[in-house]
């Protein structure tokens, strides 16, 4: 499976049109919509994007998972009920409607930032400065991709690790 990885930062034009990043496209090419869902971020003054395939299957996980009356509405009401499905056009761009980029505060530029499965669209100054934020608490939390893979390995039975049991 392909993953968005990297930020990269694209002028908005009067219309609100923006190009996708050629790399996330390639990543969304084989779906079911040519296109990407957004919908407003639930933590951060940003926008969330994926593919209408990836929106399916958090459809179908809503469906086996135990959670409450009231969480199930909030999931439903805050992200399904608040998507936009946005095709591309012929050059690879879509339309942000107008009440995503107040929401985010996009005016001029907006900057696509790779989230493995997911991406994000954010006012590239507001992104700057949640990346430093988040940079500064990562160190502080010894976090590192050795330590990651270090951990994830040590999660799993010796069996999977090629180990002998």
């Amino acid at each position: 499976m392909a993953i968005f990885l990297s930020t990269y930062v694209y002028r908005v034009d009067k219309k609100g049109r923006v190009s996708v990043p050629a790399e996330f496209r390639r990543v969304l090419e084989n779906q079911s919509f040519q296109g990407v869902i957004v919908f407003k971020s639930l933590q951060h003054p940003a926008l969330e994007a994926c593919s209408a395939d990836h929106m399916q299957q958090l459809s179908d996980s809503l469906d086996t998972l135990n959670v409450s009356a009231e969480e199930y509405e909030l999931i439903e009401t805050t992200i399904f009920g608040g998507s936009f499905q946005l095709p591309f056009d012929g050059e690879g761009r879509i339309v942000l409607p107008q009440q995503l980029c107040e929401f985010a505060g996009i005016t001029e530029e907006a900057a696509f930032v790779g989230r493995r499965r997911t991406f994000q669209i954010w006012q590239p100054a507001r992104f700057a400065e949640h990346e430093g934020t988040s940079r500064e608490k990562a160190r502080g939390r010894d976090i590192s991709l050795s330590k990651i893979i270090a951990r994830a390995g040590a999660a799993r039975p010796a069996s999977d690790q090629g180990g002998a049991s």
